[in-house]
């Protein structure tokens, strides 16, 4: 169970909270600021109810969807760093990084209209990535795989130029070979 409010979510509170979250990424994906709530309700197989419930305004449901794209993203740099060796983390890690900025380019609008409310949903957003890389970067360091001279405002910089070039899920082929020459190019010892 996670906590929303100082209170813990039951199971099944959750999972429909994980449900409309992945639905509003997609919809607001697909349609922007034109994007309907009862749309991502219906997505997400909840009724407006429990969607408002959880997202009274349509600001506060896309700060949350956002910001749940960026946990996943860097909860992920630990869960991949126990189950794969440094080199495989980092690379998963990579192609994560690309969903999460393919979510990200696609809710451009409504991340825009965000801002333009005065809510920053970005806050934080650099230093947790950062936090993330240099984690899997270091492993990688002390493992041999990764250049010492490599830091993770690099990386993220090099990761954020993939992304904007080839960010598009139609895109997605050129992506990976990019990320595999970068991940070539960190190698230690070229």
């Amino acid at each position: 169970m996670t906590k929303e409010k100082g209170r813990l979510l039951r199971a099944d509170a959750q999972r429909n909270r994980d449900k409309i979250l992945a639905a509003a990424v997609r919809v607001f994906a697909e349609e922007g600021l034109d994007a309907r709530m009862e749309r991502i309700a219906r997505e997400a197989g909840v009724g407006s109810g429990t969607l408002y419930r959880n997202f009274p305004t349509r600001e506060v449901l896309i700060e949350a969807a956002y910001r749940n794209e960026l946990a996943k993203l860097c909860d992920a740099a630990p869960d991949l760093l126990a189950t794969l060796p440094p080199r495989e983390a980092l690379r998963a890690w990579m192609g994560r990084f690309i969903d999460y900025a393919t979510a990200k380019l696609g809710m451009a609008d409504a991340l825009r209209a965000l801002v333009a409310a005065g809510v920053n949903p970005y806050a934080q957003s650099h230093e947790m990535i950062l936090t993330a890389l240099t984690s899997l970067l270091d492993a990688g360091t002390r493992a041999g795989v990764v250049r010492k001279d490599i830091g993770a405002t690099d990386m993220f910089a090099a990761l954020t130029g993939i992304a904007l070039a080839s960010g598009r899920p139609e895109q997605r082929e050129q992506a990976e070979r990019l990320l595999d020459l970068t991940l070539d190019g960190l190698g230690a010892g070229t």
